[in-house]
């Protein structure tokens, strides 16, 4: 996910539970550098698909008449900003021109998903956004430098650190032997990390160089000002955007805001806390579905303790892979990410807990949903790929994440982490912060900065999810005190992030503001649908 993982409603997690953001220069003193001006940058813009490619794309990859409007450029940047007739970075961009009358255009609004290592191209496979929002911009998406076509690279065995993780008999009470095998599966992914990527690609592969590229994107883009949409660590490159070019923006929509000061180790415990809550918050609407074995607080972490033990012991089989204990949490912990599938992981959970080889069809899509692996693309394969590792998609998270902020290097600030993190949630603490160990081992990197607050940017909007698994609420309350312009809007529900998925209290507010410039009231919270 990402610290958060991004903006994920239906789709794959990166891992089973991971963060974003630890290295060398830091800028504490809240000021970032703008990049040095260089040469205007331009993108020849094509369409992303051919005719042929049209007809042959499934009815799963998206909307075909929205597809056709797709088009698709590469900006080239400087790899370090300091040194821009230097090496470089391709970045790739898609766009779907705005739709409305010419004279009612605004200009780009340029989205990010968030992660660390989304794909920002990917995400307009499909139609987003409501229509005065279609009409007035051109929605723009970009894969971040190290993300997907923008030079994306893999690194090692994750997989390794997945099993050293399960290899841990009591999470809270970690020994010294399975700490040395967390540290050198850890240890050799970083290492495999800067051979394959190379130091320098990592070095500069933090937020505050993503900022200096999104400048650059806003010029390519013809735009004096930028608008922008950034969900979960998305959020992260809006805030610092806003720091180092205030003069640059006009309008920053913050969707399931990231904490931007501490060292990951200390954000993966807000995550467990996060984490735990959307799953008593789960437990709490699963007593409205028939037969749910999840309805009372006090039991449903024994119970569910209970059915993963069950599956390691006789896991049913989905599409060639066995489903037992981690490979089910995975499910739930994706299906956290979105409250309008919680009836359907409830019905599931049921049927699980009745029989586990019993669920059929419902197990089946549940797993669909979370490797999103097609099934012809299945059986016309000689192997069906592991859940989780059909290939490293952890690469850039994991760059990212050790770039912006400053970890400790010993192992044992991690276990005593991981261990506090256990204790406040048995099934999603830990990981979370064991995915952070490789930055223990990470090259030397330019942090992103902290204690900064944009004072002089216009007006931010910060959106926050009470029931957000993945970015707290807290940390949506405490970006907005920390940007000086910046207005909350509170989303009573649940799920990971808010904007676009057809909430009116939130959409309204958040097209005003985009449209108009309009600020709504401090305060405004919208009720759960």
């Amino acid at each position: 996910m990402g610290i958060t993982g991004g903006r994920v409603r239906a789709g794959a997690l990166g891992g089973v539970l991971v963060l974003l953001l630890a290295g060398c220069t830091a800028q504490d003193d809240g000021e970032a550098e703008a990049a040095p001006v260089s040469a205007p940058r331009t993108i020849d813009w094509a369409p992303c698909l051919s005719e042929e490619e049209l007809e042959a794309a499934p009815d799963w990859d998206g909307d075909p008449e929205w597809l056709e409007t797709l088009e698709c450029g590469t900006l080239t940047v400087p790899l370090d900003h300091a040194a821009p007739d230097g090496d470089t970075v391709d970045l790739a961009l898609a766009r779907r021109p705005a739709s409305g009358p010419a004279d009612e255009r605004i200009g780009s609004l340029v989205i990010n998903p968030g992660g660390p290592g989304e794909s920002g191209v990917n995400m307009l496979d499909h139609p987003l956004f409501d229509a005065p929002i279609q009409d007035a911009f051109d929605l723009v998406g970009f894969d971040p430098r190290g993300v997907g076509e923008s030079e994306g690279f893999a690194c090692g065995d994750w997989y390794a650190m997945d099993e050293a993780r399960r290899a841990v008999a009591d999470p809270e009470n970690v020994t010294d032997a399975e700490l040395s095998a967390l540290a050198d599966t850890a240890r050799a992914y970083a290492e495999a990390c800067a051979e394959t990527a190379g130091e320098e690609f990592l070095a500069n592969m933090g937020t505050v160089n993503v900022v200096r590229d999104l400048d650059l994107i806003r010029a390519a883009l013809g735009d004096e000002r930028l608008t922008y949409a950034g969900f979960s660590y998305g959020t992260y490159i809006g805030a610092l955007y806003a720091e180092t070019y205030p003069e640059n923006t006009r309008a920053l929509v913050l969707d399931g805001a990231v904490e931007t000061e501490r060292p990951n180790v200390e954000v993966a415990a807000d995550q467990a806390v996060a984490f735990q809550g959307a799953w008593d918050l789960f437990v709490e609407e699963c007593g409205y579905a028939p037969s749910c074995p999840f309805d009372d607080a006090a039991t449903a972490d024994a119970r569910m303790g209970d059915l993963l033990d069950r599956l390691d012991a006789d896991p049913p089989i989905v599409q060639g892979w066995p489903v037992n204990g981690d490979t089910l949490l995975t499910m739930v912990s994706l299906q956290l990410y979105d409250e309008v599938a919680w009836r359907e992981l409830a019905q599931t959970l049921a049927a699980l807990d009745q029989d586990i080889h019993g669920a059929g069809p419902q197990l089946e899509r549940l797993y669909d949903q979370t490797f999103a692996q097609d099934e012809e693309e299945v059986e016309e394969s000689d192997e069906p790929e592991e859940p989780g590792v059909f290939e490293d998609t952890e690469a850039a998270l994991t760059a990212v994440n050790c770039a912006d902020r400053a970890d400790p290097t010993d192992a044992d600030d991690y276990r005593e982490a991981a261990q506090r993190a256990a204790a406040e949630s048995p099934y999603f603490g830990a990981d979370l912060v064991w995915e952070q160990l490789p930055c223990a081992y990470w090259v030397d990197t330019e942090e992103a900065p902290t204690g900064f607050s944009a004072p002089d940017a216009p007006p931010i909007l910060v959106v926050g999810t009470h029931g957000d698994p993945a970015t707290p609420y807290t940390w949506a309350e405490e970006l907005t005190g920390q940007l000086a312009t910046a207005t909350l809007v509170t989303y009573e529900g649940a799920g990971h992030t808010a904007y676009g998925y057809g909430m009116e209290c939130v959409d309204a507010a958040v097209d005003a503001y985009l449209l108009e410039g309009a600020v709504p009231e401090s305060g405004l919270s919208c009720p759960a649908w």
